[in-house]
């Protein structure tokens, strides 16, 4: 006989990014009655561009988004100026067939589109700030900017690096500048002759220069950017399509043509930053997940990835749960955030490390260090074998996440 289900509880997310669509469509899931707040009159990606690896893919399918041809497959390398490669990131041949690739290239609007679309009617509520969260044993209370009260058995906040819930949970913490300014664009043109299904990143002594295959809504192009040292003090190049240019000069093709063919309209810019990682996540009745919890620099390429991938593994341990029971809420909460806690630290963190290396070096040690990194596989082996193995684990995580999702439901799933 299958277990028996409690009664549906009450979860409020806040923030409609990938964190927040993904943890409210995995709780639906697990059969509870899910309210999305966003505080803008629509869910909208704060950027233009976006890599995503096989476990939020696979994580996407199974909470039912649409990931036919969502994105270009590409594998990715680093290379120095002079075209030597230092870096290529392998992934096994089954995982490189079922996920499209080492990892596929996109554009955040049609992740946000397709995350959307799978939205159940009623969820998302547009429009509604959130000012403040309180909480007891039996329940969390939000209050909003209109003067409504909501109350849930959970909290989700995925309402990013500068958290109104994690501000509630822990206090003012302190941004981190990484002092790196990241201008990136894309173009659908035909007429610069780039390889296709590839990422490559090339750095210089003090600038990093990519670019990626990128598929949207049936046409192929590439996404490119450039990220420099840059004062988090000083003001931004008001033109991000000229700076990009500028800083491109020395790169190989057909990173400079790439960049010439793209209409300035497509080019954003934004500083790199993040928080250093939290020792804990829940307190409560209330969770934290994505740049709430663990915001992260590009250099990791992973920040939407492991906002999706939480989102995705805190709906399943609420599955069979009685959100009304105070100690099942605790004991859910914490099993959802142990093993995600030093997997989205080690990615931050080696993310701010490789920030450091490539772009704060101070001048005299720089040859020393790109003549370990052209001779060494010191790099080959911090990012060229550990991604894929954070990738694997993550995906043995989700079958294990999977498996026992069904059986707390008490029917079987597909996917």
């Amino acid at each position: 006989m299958p277990p028996t289900s409690p009664a549906p509880g009450r979860v409020a997310v806040i923030g409609a990014g990938p964190a927040g669509m993904a943890a409210a469509l995995s709780a639906h899931q697990a059969g509870h009655h899910v309210t999305l707040f966003e505080r803008y009159p629509q869910a909208r990606p704060a950027g233009n561009i976006l890599n995503l690896w096989p476990a939020p893919i696979k994580a996407l399918g199974l909470l039912g988004v649409d990931t036919d041809d969502l994105g270009a497959p590409c594998q990715s390398e680093f290379r120095n100026l002079r075209g030597k490669r230092r870096v290529q990131v392998r992934l096994p041949e089954h995982v490189i067939r079922d996920y499209g690739g080492g990892f596929i290239g996109l554009l955040r609007p049609d992740l946000y589109e397709r995350l959307l679309a799978a939205l159940p009617a009623g969820v998302l509520r547009t429009g509604h700030t959130v000012e403040g969260v309180e909480q007891d044993n039996r329940a969390v209370r939000l209050y909003l900017a209109d003067g409504q009260v909501h109350e849930a058995d959970v909290l989700i906040g995925a309402d990013g690096i500068n958290s109104l819930v994690r501000r509630t949970l822990w206090g003012e913490s302190p941004i981190r500048p990484h002092h790196l300014q990241l201008f990136g664009g894309y173009t659908f043109t035909d007429q610069v002759p780039a390889p296709r299904g590839r990422c490559v990143l090339t750095h210089g002594p003090t600038v990093q220069g990519a670019f990626t295959a990128i598929r949207s809504k049936g046409r192929d192009g590439f996404q490119w950017w450039v990220l420099t040292a840059h004062d988090a003090d000083r003001p931004v190049p008001t033109d991000p399509h000229a700076a990009a240019t500028r800083l491109a000069r020395a790169f190989p093709h057909p990173l400079p043509e790439l960049i010439a063919a793209t209409d300035p309209a497509h080019v954003q810019s934004w500083p790199i930053r993040d928080r250093k990682p939290l020792t804990q996540w829940s307190k409560g009745r209330i969770t934290l997940i994505g740049d709430a919890a663990h915001p992260t620099s590009p250099y990791a390429a992973y920040g939407a990835g492991m906002a999706t991938e939480d989102g995705y593994f805190l709906g399943r341990h609420l599955a069979g749960i009685d959100l009304t029971d105070t100690t099942a809420v605790h004991h859910a909460l914490n099993a959802f955030e142990t093993p995600r806690k030093p997997h989205t630290a080690r990615q931050s963190q080696t993310a701010w490390m490789l920030g450091k290396i490539f772009h704060h070096a101070p001048a005299l040690l720089r040859p020393l260090r790109d003549a370990v990194l052209d001779h060494t596989p010191l790099l080959q082996k911090v990012v060229g074998e550990a991604t894929p193995g954070e990738i694997l684990k993550q995906l043995d995580a989700i079958d294990r996440a999977e498996a026992a999702f069904t059986t707390a439901l008490g029917t079987p799933r597909r996917g």
